[in-house]
Order: C-alpha cells, then structure tokens, then sequence
C-alpha cells in the first residue's frame, strides 16, 4: 500500500487517535497501528492509568474536532489541591484566585476509547496487534509483528510489510518509531530517569455509594521525599498514585509484608487505611511504573517520518501536562501543514523548531512542580506565599497571573510561560525592595526629627 496520501500513525493512544481524527479531516489515509488488542473490548491493564488532569490546552484541541463537550460529559472538576497532612486538618488549596477554575479528572482509558471512536467515525483504519519491529526511515517501508503478545513481546506471531507515504510515531516514552530512528542513526536521544517511581491504589465509594473525600479537589500527601496524590473517578472512587523513590528507607524496596505496608500507611498516611480495604493487596499487586523525561533530537527524518507528544518528549506527570502538551503537538502540527501546503518535507521541520523550547520548558516546570507538589505545599511558608499571589491576581486581573493559571488555564505558549513568571517575580522583587528603602528613610527621617 503506498500512495502520496498514505499516513502511518504507530501508536493508537490519546496522541496517536487525536492526530488521525485531524489528518482524516485534511483528507489524508489513515492507519493507525497499535501493538496492544481494542481498549473497547479487553480489559484495562492493572495499575497503570494514571488519570489525566485535563486542562486548557487539552480542551482547546479537543474542540477542533468536536470532542470536548462529550469528553467533559464523564470528567470531574477539581478546583484545588486538598491537602492532607499526618495529622491536623485538611487544607484546601484553590487553583485560582477566585476558587472556581478546575482542571478535569478523566480516565485514561475512557478518553482513549472516545478518541479511538472519533478516529474511526472520521475514516481512520486502525490495527490492532500490530507491533513496529522494523522501519525504513527513507521509504516509509515497516516490518510489524502481528498478533497477540504480552508485555515482554512474547508470544505467537507472524510479520507483515507495510508502507506509507508518512510515518508519524505517537508510541510513547518507549516509542518504536523513535528506536528505529536510533538505530539508522538518524537521531541522538537521553532518559533521565528520577529515583522515584509510582504504584495505583483505590479508595472505593463508600458503602452508600458516594464518595469518601471531596471529589471536586485534587487530594495529594505531601511527605517531602515521597507522596500520594488522588484523583476521583465518576463512579465515586478514587484512583490514587504513590510517587516513592525506588530504593532507601520508607520507598518501594523497603515494604514487602502486610504488616510493614499496614504499619507504614498507619504512620505516613493515617486517613488512609480506614478508606482503602483493598490497600494491602493493590500494594502487592499493582506494578511499580518508570518515570523520567526524555529528549531526542531530531524529531524528523527525511521529510517522512516524525514524532510527536510523549516519543519525542515525554516528561513526569506532575504539572497534568502530558496528554495537554502531546494534544498542543497535533493543533501545531496541523497548523504547520496549513501553512505549508502539506508538504510533509516542510511542516515536519518547521513543528520541530515550533514545539523544542516549549516541550524543553514544560519538561522543566513539571519537574520543579515535583519538589512543590511532594514537600513544598505543606510549608507555612509556601501557604502564605500563595495567599499573596491570590491577592495580587484579584488586584491585578490580567496583570499579574500565577504560573500555575498560566499553564493549565490558558493556552500561552510554555516558553512564554516562564519568561512572564520571571518578570512578575523581578518586578514584585523590585517593589519589595523599594518598599523596603522607602520604610527605612522613612524611619531615618523620624528619628532626625526627634
């Protein structure tokens, strides 16, 4: 199969079915091609969604193509970050100045299947069983591994050729198209791994059927080196996320027993236990996932193969900005092709140069809100910061905005995100100082006077 209007999406996740509802809509061919069986009829893998927080960007994507009022259809608003501390009362954190701006919960799987079902109504082939084994970059000629594996890539299984005209990767962190890129030398790549890693546990509803904590908030225990965070889910559970380091005391490594996760939850997490019935054997059973950032470069090569959202870029999940900033790829990448004419050897270049900063900048952001997130928001001190930042956004409307409300609430390009932040915080530091020298000739003055 090879015609000029052929495109290969490897990858059938959130990206990967987002690009071909808009490369459908453009007239191009689709096939998406996805190792793992239909996420509509098997079963969801254990421990491994991770919730998304759905925000702006995500949003602004999913109405090009008319999905965003069904999606948030099923999503839950959370207007802050609920805080629980070892002991002492809750505290709630809102996103923003006037307490009313949410970011959204939704499920991984449930979005992928909404998405898979708008790629498909919009003409796009999808296989499923279809691993990438082999790829040249300079033909779009793939070899693929067909039929059902397992998460080693073992089991029975035949291979077919494949070619297209594009071949765009949207295959994750692990990303195949990336590793053949590799492999031609075509592109450099590093993974920065952290020292933590994650495990899901789930608080169900409560024996009447709602749920057990606030859902309209975004739960996290912050334990400086470690924390869990909670997202609720619409039939009133919660899907709640260990971020722990992999080895050392109070980590991963050092619980195995029931009575040492039994112990450990009583004393870093009491509420808890009392929440969660099924916590002991969650822990036991639920995988412990890999998180880090990782850079490549270039995402192209020539003019045919590219790569988008999490394979060229992926990066920890701490600021909500995965999914967000994988979906920002294919608005930008559609409007490259605009731009261009659709002329692959042009658009593909010109996303790159488009995306790198903003990609660079969010990687970073994400890693700072990390240490926030897991040992700042508990501080007095961080507290009383953010009270102050409510307060100059409410007397500065559109002048003054935290970064925060910037990232997750607006569509301002990630870049442009840190330079404004950098400014308001040299600008308040100038008035404090100013205030600061003003205080002190003032108390000069008096005491000449006296």
């Amino acid at each position: 199969m090879s015609s000029d209007s052929d495109v290969a999406v490897v990858g059938a996740g959130l990206a990967g079915c987002l690009l071909a509802c808009f490369l459908a809509r453009r007239g191009y061919r689709v096939t998406l091609y996805e190792r793992r069986g239909d996420p509509r009829t098997g079963p969801t893998e254990r421990g491994r969604s991770i919730n998304l927080a759905l925000s702006e960007r995500g949003l602004d994507a999913l109405r090009r193509v008319g999905l965003a009022e069904a999606v948030l259809t099923d999503a839950i608003g959370m207007r802050g970050r609920m805080i629980h501390p070892v002991d002492g009362p809750l505290d709630l954190q809102p996103y923003s100045a006037d307490g009313q701006r949410a970011i959204n919960s939704i499920g991984r799987a449930a979005l992928n299947i909404a998405l898979l079902e708008a790629a498909t109504a919009a003409g796009a082939e999808v296989r499923f069983h279809h691993r990438l084994v082999g790829l040249d970059p300079a033909t779009g000629q793939m070899r693929l591994a067909t039929g059902e594996v397992d998460a080693a890539g073992e089991g029975a299984h035949s291979e077919t050729k494949e070619t297209a005209s594009v071949v765009l990767g949207t295959d994750g962190a692990g990303s195949a198209v990336r590793g053949q890129l590799l492999a031609h030398d075509l592109l450099a790549e590093s993974l920065d791994f952290l020292g933590h890693g994650y495990k899901e546990l789930t608080i169900p509803a409560t024996g009447d059927g709602e749920y057990a904590m606030d859902p309209h908030a975004l739960h996290i225990w912050p334990r400086g080196e470690a924390m869990m965070i909670a997202l609720p889910n619409p039939d009133r559970s919660f899907t709640c996320t260990l971020f722990w380091p992999h080895a050392g005391t109070n980590s991963f490594g050092s619980l195995s027993s029931p009575a040492a996760i039994e112990r450990h939850f009583a004393t870093h997490y009491p509420d808890v236990p009392p929440l969660a019935p099924d916590l002991v054997s969650d822990y036991q059973h639920n995988p412990v996932g890999m998180l880090g950032t990782v850079r490549c470069a270039p995402w192209h090569a020539y003019g045919r193969v590219g790569l988008l959202g999490d394979a060229a870029h992926a990066i920890v999940p701490f600021y909500g900005q995965g999914a967000n900033c994988a979906f920002e790829d294919v608005v930008e990448l559609d409007r490259c092709l605009d731009e261009v004419g659709d002329e692959w050897t042009r658009a593909l270049p010109r996303f790159e140069q488009r995306r790198r900063d903003n990609a660079e900048a969010i990687a970073t952001m994400a890693l700072d809100n990390f240490v926030e997130m897991r040992d700042k928001v508990a501080s007095p001190v961080y507290q009383a910061r953010k009270k102050v930042e409510h307060a100059l956004e409410r007397a500065l409307p559109g002048r003054y905005v935290s970064r925060y409300e910037l990232v997750s609430f607006t569509n301002t390009p990630y870049t442009q995100v840190m330079r404004r932040v950098r400014r308001q915080r040299w600008a308040l530091a100038a008035i404090a100082g100013g205030a600061a020298v003003l205080g002190a000739a003032a108390v000069t003055a008096a005491r000449r006077r006296r």
